[in-house]
């Protein structure tokens, strides 16, 4: 049966004539330089929060530290998305890794000097999200533009794979870092990677990531054009419901109950396995998804998606290490499937002019939860008890995960993969 959204989807190239994203010049050089921002910045965290807890004698400057970033990571996603549709996206990308590199430089040089203060630091740290708020639309819309659509799976699988080998190394060679040499060298290791993901960007065509040629308008209509292209897509606004509700229900439980909990039933050192084992599980899928060839990518990953839930299920049912492992595993397929799935979705059928808008309102609806839930879990589980509060969770979780297959526009909406033996 032919879906209504067919007859709407672009000519492709046929698939043995597309060369695989590696295989392509432009590509293979955005891959570096994502390579080498996202390993340092998956190692700054680390290194940032050692410093501010060693200055700060109660360490309570670590928590105005970190809001210092997230505030203005969602308070300006929407210019950010707004902008990155306007402009080239390589010159966002650019002028967003140079000025986080700079940023990181002078927390390095604070730190390296022995002058840490609290104002400075957070200003800085301030300037670093509201950089974060222009960088993540202007990938979400270059990808397209680099590799075509039908390679986008096979992209966002590699670049998946690379994300999430960062998160597993860098926290890691974070920590031996500053065990040797301290905070600053580390945070200066991050500067560096700003600057060398800026020279990678510039060996992009001129015009890499620019949207089709409309016409200037001002800032806030761009962003109001944004929201009417949004809401006009049901299929966006059913995941996004999603996304919004298992952030609210999964990221504190996971992040604040789940390590305590872990202990409780299995030790100390199992939390960092159970960590590990996710990390495994998200790699495992990104290779996985490279090669898999579906008609409904994003119906798998909406199904796959409930799979995130199973860690939280198995902490609430005080099951044993092996099971609570195997459902790390398993979560972590989840969530790199519905990863994939959704930024492939967004990039095949959101037209290219406003991709980065829209791309903006589905973070932003998304990401608001997540202090909500990490504010909220603590006084839940003091009242209801944590165990039961982390099976409630995990029961949401699943059932939202799966709630937007309701829909038809989500069930039907077709993938036009590339030829997995090409």
């Amino acid at each position: 049966m032919r879906s209504p959204l067919s007859g709407h989807l672009p000519r492709h190239p046929p698939p043995h004539l597309s060369p695989h994203p590696l295989q392509q010049t432009d590509f293979r050089w955005f891959f570096a330089g994502q390579l080498v921002t996202l390993l340092g910045s998956s190692m700054a965290p680390v290194a940032l929060t050692f410093a501010v807890l060693d200055a700060s004698a109660d360490g309570g400057d670590l928590g105005v530290v970190l809001a210092a970033r997230m505030v203005p990571l969602l308070a300006f996603l929407l210019v950010g998305g707004a902008t990155a549709d306007r402009f080239p996206r390589r010159t966002v990308l650019m002028a967003a890794n140079l000025g986080s590199a700079l940023t990181q430089g002078c927390v390095a040089g604070l730190l390296l000097t022995g002058h840490y203060r609290l104002l400075p630091v957070a200003a800085l740290e301030f300037l670093n999200g509201t950089l974060a708020a222009f960088t993540t639309p202007a990938l979400r819309g270059i990808v397209p533009q680099l590799v075509g659509k039908a390679r986008l799976r096979q992209a966002n699988a590699l670049l998946g794979a690379m994300r999430n080998a960062t998160k597993i190394l860098g926290p890691s060679v974070s920590g031996v870092l500053v065990m040797l040499t301290g905070s600053g060298p580390a945070l200066a290791f991050d500067a560096l990677t700003g600057l060398l993901a800026t020279l990678c960007l510039s060996r992009l065509p001129l015009a890499a990531g620019a949207a089709a040629p409309t016409r200037p308008v001002p800032l806030l209509t761009g962003i109001r054009e944004g929201w009417t292209e949004f809401r006009r897509l049901g299929w966006v606004w059913w995941g996004t419901l999603s996304f919004c509700v298992i952030n609210l229900v999964q990221t504190g439980t996971w992040q604040i109950l789940g390590p305590a909990l872990t202990e409780e039933l299995s030790g100390k050192a199992t939390w960092g396995y159970v960590l590990s084992a996710r990390g495994i599980g998200l790699l495992v899928m990104s290779a996985l998804m490279y090669r898999l060839v579906v008609t409904h990518l994003l119906r798998l990953g909406q199904l796959m998606s409930a799979l995130g839930a199973l860690p939280l299920l198995v902490l609430g049912a005080h099951l044993g290490t092996v099971w609570l492992l195997t459902g790390a595993f398993l979560s972590g397929l989840g969530f790199a499937a519905s990863g994939i799935g959704w930024d492939t979705s967004l990039q095949e059928h959101v037209p290219a002019q406003v991709l980065s808008r829209v791309a903006s309102y589905n973070d932003l609806l998304s990401y608001v939860a997540i202090p909500v839930g990490q504010l909220g879990v603590g006084p839940l589980a003091r009242t209801f008890g944590a165990f039961r509060v982390t099976t409630c969770a995990g029961i949401v979780f699943a059932v939202v995960a799966v709630l937007p297959l309701v829909s038809g526009a989500v069930r039907g909406l077709p993938h036009a993969p590339a030829d997995a033996r090409s």
